[in-house]
């Protein structure tokens, strides 16, 4: 009874000590280690952003007349879109080596063919060459992506978790203006030199800066190395006033704790050949298969509703509509207007509920769509002359599309799954969704005949869209502010997030529930309300 009593008092002292941590869960200070290590392991997107964007400064290059490497339609097509077929290889590569090597390590070894692809373009005298250079920087987009996300997602916490992970796709789109400005200027092969920079850079940073997932660690059994990264992420956040234990090691008891149960149910999957089989369980089990499902219409939905298909066949996209504005300088502004919304992303999505930045989105995505289809039928017909509200449609559109659809389906790729799973089932949702926007950016022009034209196609955007609103209503989970357990406890079908008990009767811990509570100040009455049926009980 002293024993219990004794860790009442305890529990009661963290309870008043959370009371003055609350006002940290908001406080921009206190998380900057999170936010520090975020975006220098999500700075390798800058030179996949570069990737992107490469072909569309290569191809015009080589097509010039007097080219010293000379290539046809056909040959263009395949520099374009090769890059997108390597992402779902090298996404499975990656699920497996993030598991055995690190997520850091991962993003490191991506260097690699990155740099060795590079080469190869900048010393291509010919079309074979410039290919080898391209699968291999596609293959190290996809090996550096996927551990990024993951990492993001295990180590910050849950009120940024959304705005750091979108540090991705914003530094993308960052190098995707890098790209473009520098191909404005420079030779294509000077270009390649100058990306060897852009990929060795983000390496060093992360060597020196930023620690490995204490998610991962513990996992392999490194308690002392997590134990040194929780002490670096949350080196900010002040000493609990009435206890000894830093809020770094309530951390990690509590990753310990989960270990112990995830290793327990491990166990029980064991065959009785001694084959380890909780990967495949995983998959099976509700909060497997019902993220999956969930991933693959949404981001079927995202890839027919025309956002990425406008961005790799802009210039064309805006050709196609007939209006007298520059293709080449609106295919611009459409990248400036991706990279300056991904910067208000991040904020919209710290701020407001993902199920709703999806719906506005959709429904901006429609409207525009709508609009911008029905004056390209009446420019078509020659009975308007505005023939630049096409081209602010597309804008709007972009605008929309940065909101909710374009970003929030990559974020949840990680969110979404358990730690048992979750980087082998981020890979495997990450290589899905690479092959529909290989089949959506591939089938563009036959859409276009099928339907009689650009206004068609333009309308068929924004049909799916409305399809997206509908579906982020009815079916879409939402995460923003959730943990990962109470995540993954909502696919369970659970209330909220449970260990599995090592003992009869066993009780939620109520330091861990503390711990993992996406607000403290919005959980002290419920911790309370905890021990007083503890000892009620």
């Amino acid at each position: 009874e002293n024993s219990e009593q004794h860790k009442d008092d305890a529990f009661r002292e963290i309870i008043a000590s959370c009371r003055s941590l609350s006002k940290y869960e908001t406080n921009i200070k206190s998380a900057l280690p999170q936010i520090l290590s975020a975006i220098v392991a999500a700075s390798f997107h800058i030179v996949i952003g570069i990737s992107l964007a490469y072909s569309a400064i290569l191809i015009p290059q080589l097509e010039l007349p007097g080219s010293d490497i000379p290539i046809t339609k056909a040959q263009s097509s395949w520099i374009a879109s090769i890059i997108v077929i390597m992402v779902p290889i090298g996404s499975l590569v990656a699920g497996v080596m993030m598991e055995f090597l690190g997520r850091l390590n991962t993003i490191k070894l991506a260097a690699v063919p990155c740099v060795a692809g590079w080469v190869a373009i900048a010393l291509a005298n010919n079309f074979t060459w410039i290919m080898v250079g391209r699968v291999l920087t596609g293959f190290a987009c996809a090996l550096g992506t996927s551990p990024a996300i993951v990492y993001i997602t295990e180590v910050a916490r849950p009120d940024m978790r959304g705005s750091l992970i979108s540090s991705g796709p914003t530094l993308a789109s960052l190098g995707m203006v890098i790209a473009y400005a520098k191909g404005a200027f420079m030779d294509w092969r000077t270009v390649s030199w100058i990306c060897i920079i852009y990929t060795i850079v983000p390496v060093l940073l992360i060597q020196l800066f930023v620690p490995e997932s204490p998610v991962w660690l513990v996992s392999k059994g490194r308690i002392e190395d997590a134990a040194r990264s929780l002490r670096f992420l949350y080196k900010k956040y002040p000493q609990p006033e009435h206890t000894d234990q830093p809020l770094s090691e309530m951390h990690l008891n509590a990753l310990l704790k989960e270990r112990e149960t995830k290793l327990a149910e491990a166990q029980r999957n064991v065959n009785r050949h001694g084959v380890q089989q909780s990967k495949l369980r995983g998959f099976l089990k509700p909060t497997g298969y019902k993220p999956m499902i969930i991933l693959f219409w949404f981001f079927l939905i995202q890839q027919f509703s025309g956002i990425y298909i406008t961005l790799f066949f802009a210039v064309t996209f805006i050709q196609d509509v007939g209006t007298e504005v520059n293709a080449f300088t609106a295919s611009i502004f459409v990248g400036l207007t991706r990279f300056t919304m991904s910067l208000l992303n991040a904020w919209l999505l710290k701020r407001f509920p993902r199920r709703q930045l999806v719906m506005v989105s959709t429904t901006g995505m429609a409207i525009c769509m709508f609009v911008s289809g029905l004056f390209t039928l009446w420019i078509k017909e020659g009975t308007t002359t505005l023939t630049w509200i096409p081209v602010v449609g597309l804008l709007l559109y972009v605008c929309s599309s940065m909101i909710g659809l374009l970003t929030i389906p990559w974020t949840m790729t990680a969110e979404l799954f358990p730690t048992e799973i979750r980087g082998i089932a981020h890979s495997i949702s990450y290589s899905m969704a690479n092959l529909l926007m290989f089949f959506a950016v591939q089938s563009y022009r036959t859409i276009t005949d099928l339907l009689g034209g650009a206004y068609a196609v333009q309308w068929m955007f924004a049909v799916v869209s409305v399809i997206g609103f509908f579906f982020a209503l009815f079916f879409l989970p939402e995460t923003q502010g959730k943990s990962l357990a109470e995540i993954e406890a909502f696919f369970a079908g659970k209330t909220q997030p449970q260990r599995v008990p090592t003992e009869p009767a066993a009780k939620p811990s109520v330091t861990e529930h503390l711990i993992r509570s996406p607000s403290r100040e919005a959980k002290l009455k419920e911790v309370e309300l905890m021990l007083k049926n503890k000892n009620g009980a």
